[in-house]
């Protein structure tokens, strides 16, 4: 017991060591355009795309900082603004899902593209997708008044309660929140390590993984990338788009299998993980996760159906060196 529990610390410790190099600085960056009245300037820039979107302007930032940096730099930033964002379950559940399919895109996407696939078409299509998904999401439940109750998210704010505080006080306060923010992320991290050990112990993931490979094939995926696509599915794209760079070497996939692989996991991956934490939040499960789904099976049935009627030639990846 005690060798399991020390195992699950290590794993919590090193994986929040890892997050909060990216928090820190994106929780140091909002505070600081927020005392400088940059926050607000950018929700303005952002508020007739929000708008649209049925979704606040401050939900904005929160999204442009996740597709910079990644979820965690999102809720960082969620944290940060959680004082002047009010948001319903329709919408948090809308912008996670939003997080969820578009997030750290300089990244994966420049592994999509040493995979074989366009940075560009796989970086606008999960942009594209997130906006009109969210978009589906806070009008259907904004006319059927479903999840219409606020959210509280005043456990993520790194503010604590002042009163008119100058602008250097105003950081120690931020220093005092921004502490209790990352202890609460530590806290979400562990219990992540746990569940997502216990699932893997009881052979969920392995039935999740049998359960997937059909849907993927159903999509229009070639059966012979399906297997290594599920990988990604469940785990994440850096671990897919690694495979499927290799297996792309072994097998010779053509163009049009790469750019399909792909963009599923462009749209759907680390479903257990990247889920649960958004989950957390106060994020309905049903939209995050099955109806993030179901609009990837919807794109990708109706991207391979438009692959079939072109042209679509083939090209080798360039071994990894």
């Amino acid at each position: 017991m005690f060798a399991y529990l020390s195992q699950v610390a290590q794993r919590s410790w090193r994986m929040f060591l890892t997050v909060a190099k990216i928090m820190v600085p994106v929780l140091f960056i909002v505070h600081l355009a927020d005392q400088l009245g940059l926050v607000t300037w950018i929700a303005q820039l952002l508020s007739p795309v929000m708008a649209l979107l049925h979704l606040p302007p401050e939900a904005g930032i929160v999204w442009v900082t996740t597709i910079l940096t990644n979820i965690y730099g999102g809720i960082a930033t969620l944290g940060a603004l959680s004082d002047s964002l009010s948001l319903n379950a329709a919408q948090l559940s809308a912008l996670g899902a939003m997080m969820l399919i578009a997030h750290n895109l300089p990244m994966e996407q420049a592994i999509a593209q040493r995979a074989g696939a366009s940075a560009f078409i796989t970086g606008a299509l999960r942009i594209g997708v997130a906006m009109i998904y969210g978009a589906f999401v806070t009008w259907t439940l904004s006319a059927m008044n479903v999840l219409a109750d606020p959210v509280n998210l005043s456990w993520l704010s790194t503010e604590i309660p002042k009163e008119d505080l100058g602008f250097f006080d105003a950081w120690g306060v931020w220093l005092i929140g921004t502490l209790r923010t990352l202890g609460m992320t530590a806290l979400i991290i562990t219990m992540l390590v746990v569940i997502l050990d216990l699932l893997e112990r009881v052979g969920f993931t392995r039935l999740l993984a049998k359960a997937l490979t059909p849907l993927l094939r159903l999509s229009g995926l070639d059966q012979r990338v399906a297997p290594v696509t599920t990988v990604g599915v469940l785990l994440g794209l850096s671990y897919g788009g690694a495979l499927i760079i290799e297996e792309a070497q072994k097998s010779n996939f053509d163009a049009k299998t790469r750019l399909l692989a792909l963009s599923w996991l462009s749209l759907s991956h680390s479903l257990i993980e990247d889920t649960l934490l958004i989950a957390a939040l106060g994020a309905d499960v049903w939209i995050i996760l099955a109806g993030r789904v179901a609009i990837t099976l919807i794109v990708m049935a109706v991207m391979a159906w438009i692959l079939k009627r072109m042209q679509f030639g083939s090209r080798t990846v360039t071994p990894l060196h």
